[in-house]
């Protein structure tokens, strides 16, 4: 199973924001945005900064932090 990278989809739903509000307020298709909720592609640090400034979050709270220290075992 893929593991997530990122906490979108958790942070819209808290919010009780839709993935076809966020497409239209960072100009991205729904079919991007679906695809960053899914984890099936990340955004790039430029788009995350946009993510985060129109849900009023960090974009670093919108990763999960993984310890690399053990990825490498």
């Amino acid at each position: 199973m893929k593991e997530a990278r990122n906490k979108i989809k958790v942070v819209l739903e808290q919010q009780g924001r839709t993935q076809v509000w966020l497409s239209k307020q960072i100009k991205k298709s729904i079919n991007t945005v679906n695809a960053y909720v899914q984890n099936r592609t990340q955004p790039s640090i430029q788009v995350l900064y946009e993510i985060g400034k129109v849900l009023v979050i960090e974009p670093s709270d919108l990763l999960i932090k993984t310890n690399l220290s053990n990825e490498s075992k």
